[in-house]
């Protein structure tokens, strides 16, 4: 049987990622190559807004996430879609280099795009620094460390007097006496089977 749970034992950091207009949370974020303007390739799902956004402005920051990060930064650039809200509007932001950075973060990389390549599902950006700092020398939120605490860090709280299905890989809530056999995540696209029925 085919466990993906696996990946999540993949060594990867949480960061948001930001660009004109938008952002989102990103684990899958790599060094590629080194010297004085290192590569960084980071991932994007195609059906998130950012993905479209990134091809428009060719220019994105990193901000690498604490454990010590207020959990209301995922849930804004986790599981909301800047299709619909301002997710700058309640965060603190700098800018360097024409993009928001986040100020409650151990630090950033600002990246040039020089390539994409797409996949079935998600894109995976190339991009050069061209600015980078430091913030604070604190311990750096790993994926694992999401997986393990994340119930403590969305405390998923419901409408009352609904049913609501949690997306066990994500957190998004579905409402409805039963998630229908073709549903998909419209945040992180997993399938019926990972949705938990919430007890009231």
């Amino acid at each position: 049987m085919k466990n993906i749970n696996i990946t999540r034992k993949i060594t990867q950091g949480m960061y948001v990622l930001t660009t004109q207009n938008g952002g989102c949370i990103v684990d899958a974020v790599s060094q590629i190559s080194a010297g004085k303007n290192p590569f960084i390739a980071v991932s994007v799902m195609k059906k998130n807004y950012t993905n479209e956004l990134l091809r428009a402005n060719h220019k994105f920051a990193l901000s690498i996430l604490g454990t010590d990060v207020n959990p209301e930064m995922i849930k804004t650039f986790g599981f909301q879609s800047a299709r619909d809200i301002n997710k700058f509007e309640k965060i603190e932001t700098t800018q360097v280099e024409g993009v928001n950075v986040i100020n409650d973060s151990l630090g950033y990389m600002v990246c040039e795009i020089v390539d994409w390549i797409d996949n079935d599902t998600h894109t995976l950006f190339i991009g050069k620094i061209v600015e980078a700092d430091v913030f604070a020398e604190k311990e750096a939120m790993s994926y694992g460390y999401y997986q393990e605490h994340k119930d403590e860090l969305l405390k998923v709280t419901t409408a009352k007097g609904k049913t609501a299905w949690v997306c066990s890989m994500c957190g998004y809530i579905y409402y409805g006496d039963e998630v229908p056999e073709d549903y998909k995540c419209p945040i992180c696209g997993v399938g019926k089977e990972y949705f938990r029925k919430k007890s009231e």
